[in-house]
């Protein structure tokens, strides 16, 4: 339930900490990958070492490339998260339970055998499935696997902030990334003031964050930048496995279609804020407007 589980949260200043999806390393244009990878690793390194979250789709690492990249994370002590293998979403009517887990144990296979990973499953998406009884079918199947669930509290759109960059890079590569910083950084503020205003009014003191950011150009660019804005602004930056203790995590709202930023659906199933919650919480619909105007 929304209210259960928050006995041991603290008052003070917010705590956040970095979690990435997807680790789609062919993304990164120009054959950059190598070099934006290393960027990510040094700039959490150069910030207190900090330890992220790194939740893998095995499809994108079932090779010798990804397995290398990915090892470095592992290396160098980041929590290796399971994404599944084929990034489904479980809200498709046309993705079963059957199918969805079976994804989710292919993925497994991929990156079980790295030392720093753990039973944390991150939905694709956040989509956790459009039924009760597919939501509750696979919350059962996280227990009796050992898992537990790889939950947001901080949603975002940095995914579409690196895609209209490079989109914009393709059509003209000598584009400085430099112009999407400030909007980007903007962007990032907004939503976790946003949701920890709702971890406030949902627990009455603040909590443990766990932010979702993606394995991106944009983030090997300006992670740096993100990492010290949360720091100016008085937010403490701490590791992914320290955020994960917090008690907000064990709540497991039964909101239908589940899912979203875990602080979205304790709010949407505490029936308190009807008409003030959008769904989805984040998407590029929201973004598209303010990025035009930009010319970005």
């Amino acid at each position: 339930m929304a209210a259960a589980a928050l006995s041991g949260a603290k008052t003070g200043p917010p705590k956040i900490a970095i979690t990435i999806d997807d680790f789609n390393w062919r993304q990164i244009p120009q054959n950059g990958a190598e070099q934006a990878n290393q960027s990510l690793l040094d700039l959490l390194a150069r910030h207190a070492n900090l330890k992220a979250a790194i939740f893998v789709c095995g499809e994108n690492v079932d090779d010798a490339t990804g397995r290398r990249l990915l090892r470095t994370w592992s290396d160098a002590g980041h929590l290796i998260g399971n994404h599944s293998y084929s990034h489904f979403s479980y809200n498709d009517p046309a993705i079963g339970f059957a199918k969805f887990s079976a994804d989710l144990l292919r993925g497994e296979k991929i990156v079980s055998d790295l030392p720093a990973f753990q039973k944390k499953f991150r939905f694709p998406f956040l989509h956790e499935g459009e039924t009760a009884a597919k939501r509750d079918q696979m919350r059962a199947f996280l227990v009796e696997h050992g898992y537990t669930n790889g939950h947001v509290t901080i949603d975002a759109s940095d995914w579409y902030y690196d895609q209209r960059l490079r989109a914009r890079l393709k059509q003209n590569p000598s584009t400085d990334p430099a112009a999407y910083r400030d909007p980007y950084l903007a962007h990032l503020f907004d939503r976790a003031t946003y949701y920890n205003s709702l971890a406030q009014a949902l627990t009455g003191s603040s909590i443990s964050h766990t932010i979702l950011l993606h394995y991106t150009l944009l983030n090997s660019l300006f992670l740096g930048d993100v990492l010290d804005m949360f720091q100016d602004k008085g937010w403490q930056l701490i590791p992914a496995h320290e955020a994960y203790r917090d008690p907000v995590f064990s709540n497991a709202p039964h909101t239908v279609p589940a899912g979203e930023s875990l602080l979205w659906a304790m709010a949407k199933e505490s029936g308190k804020f009807e008409g003030k919650l959008r769904y989805p919480g984040e998407s590029d619909e929201y973004e598209k407007d303010k990025l035009d105007r930009l010319g970005l």
